[in-house]
């Protein structure tokens, strides 16, 4: 009767350790969907999982409006590399390190390749209409060479007499702001942004206040900032419009 009773016993604790190693079967794969948005342009881009080029519609390499879907597993402990690279010189522009717990990081992919910048973001031209002026900022590299720590800063977009066009309460990393529009008033005369921390009247950096001048085209204007060293001062530059490529 001992044996009976000692045999059952081991058949019960050998049935949970099974269902116990299912269960982590279960939990060491997880599914994966990367939704990529981008855009390129001039340059003809490659991307690479896993060191093999994706086909989008057949092609290998691709410019301008990008669009796919990857779906993949991953193991725990797993990492699978997609890559982003100039299609004629072979030069890695970006790269993303995909893992078993990193996966949610990757559900959506936008990235936006000019010349000279790279922008972790998918850019959508506002519509404006005929004989008004909008303007949207984006700030990829805030702090580069200022320090500033804040994530983002206001900027107060005035002309040269000092009038207040439009404000932005967030201009940030990683996001274009909304667009802010106003009447069209000059065709030669620009316009210049005030930089400050955000919610205030203070210079976002040192103590006077970083103005960006900028050219303003009429339609849309989807400004990059950069902070950049010129002579040994910090500036901010405007030079970039993502509004002439779309």
């Amino acid at each position: 009767m001992k044996k009976i009773l000692a045999f059952a016993l081991f058949t019960i604790l050998l049935s949970c350790a099974d269902n116990s190693s299912l269960e982590l079967y279960d939990k060491v794969q997880r599914a994966a969907q990367v939704n990529i948005k981008g855009y390129s342009k001039p340059d003809v881009i490659q991307m690479r999982f896993s060191g093999a080029p994706i086909s989008i519609n057949g092609n290998s390499s691709y410019t301008e409006k990008i669009e796919t879907q990857l779906s993949f597993v991953l193991d725990q402990g797993e990492a699978e590399e997609l890559g982003i690279y100039n299609n004629q010189t072979g030069a890695q522009i970006a790269k993303y390190n995909i893992t078993y717990d990193n996966i949610n990081d990757y559900k959506n992919l936008y990235f936006f390749n000019l010349p000279g910048i790279f922008l972790q973001t998918y850019a959508v031209k506002p519509q404006v209409n005929l004989g008004r002026v909008g303007f949207e900022f984006i700030f990829p590299n805030l702090g580069e060479f200022s320090g500033a720590s804040s994530e983002n800063v206001k900027g107060v977009l005035k002309r040269l007499n000092g009038a207040v066009l439009a404000e932005f309460e967030t201009i940030g990393r990683k996001d274009f702001t909304a667009v802010k529009i106003y009447t069209f008033f000059s065709a030669t005369e620009s316009v210049y942004l005030e930089l400050y921390k955000p919610g205030t009247t203070e210079p976002y950096t040192g103590t006077n206040i970083i103005k960006a001048t900028l050219k303003q085209d009429i339609g849309a204007n989807m400004i990059v900032l950069q902070e950049k060293i010129e002579n040994g001062v910090l500036v901010v530059k405007g030079e970039i419009d993502v509004a002439d490529y779309l």
